[in-house]
């Protein structure tokens, strides 16, 4: 059943808050993507923050807008609920739900989560997993899972034919630490915006910033692609 309009307001006011406060509490909320092959619906084990510009004291270098608005990140500036979808290393496409007021760019980057129905799609999407628990652990293979493109980018998460489910428990056991692949000093323990169901069998291995390619246009100083 789809949100009702007031339930939907409801739940876009719940995500105008700090991404970092509502990281931990999306844990365990269940993501719908209603498409014309069929539904799919991920419960969310893993999610890292992500700010903008605005926080002088605590600017997010590892934020695709920590130099500002682009074409590319313009919904990371909209009204909470929305999707930043963007396509990565020319091959992936990774998932945001973007958060925080209008106007104040933050997302919560979806890295990994568990399919709860439409196990069957998932699967044709997502022919080269070995396991049920593979199928969305990590950014790349969850945004896959669901049937999301950069399409998709600016469409609101919360309505048809998305939609967005919090845990009715809040997440038991949360762990913490670096974003996974950020460079520079964004993806230090100064940074600790990552969250996942600690022991979740589906959340993504961690792993170190490679060293950024200097000659990409445009990056900001801990540029990465997630």
């Amino acid at each position: 059943m789809n949100h009702s309009t007031g339930a939907r307001e409801h739940l876009r006011d719940f995500l105008s808050a700090d991404a970092r406060e509502l990281a931990p509490q999306l844990l365990g909320a269940l993501l719908t993507h209603e498409s014309r092959d069929g539904s799919v619906s991920i419960r969310l084990t893993e999610v890292e923050a992500y700010m903008g510009p605005e926080d002088s004291l605590h600017p997010d270098p590892g934020s695709h807008t920590y130099r500002g608005p682009t074409p590319r990140n313009a919904p990371m500036f909209g009204p909470p609920g929305h999707l930043y979808v963007y396509f990565t290393y020319g091959m992936h496409h990774c998932t945001n739900i973007v958060c925080g007021p209008a106007g104040v760019a933050s997302a919560l980057l979806l890295r990994a989560g568990e399919v709860v129905d439409g196990l069957a799609l998932a699967r044709r999407r997502r022919p080269t997993s070995k396991t049920p628990a593979d199928l969305a652990s990590g950014p790349a293979r969850l945004a896959k899972a669901l049937g999301l493109t950069t399409a998709d980018s600016g469409r609101d998460a919360l309505a048809p034919p998305f939609r967005l489910e919090l845990p009715s428990v809040p997440a038991g056991a949360v762990s913490s630490g670096p974003r996974v692949g950020v460079s520079g000093a964004g993806g230090t323990e100064e940074y600790a915006w990552r969250f996942w169901l600690t022991g979740d069998p589906t959340v993504s291995k961690y792993k170190v910033a490679k060293p950024r390619n200097r000659n990409t246009a445009g990056a900001p100083p801990g540029f990465h692609e997630r």
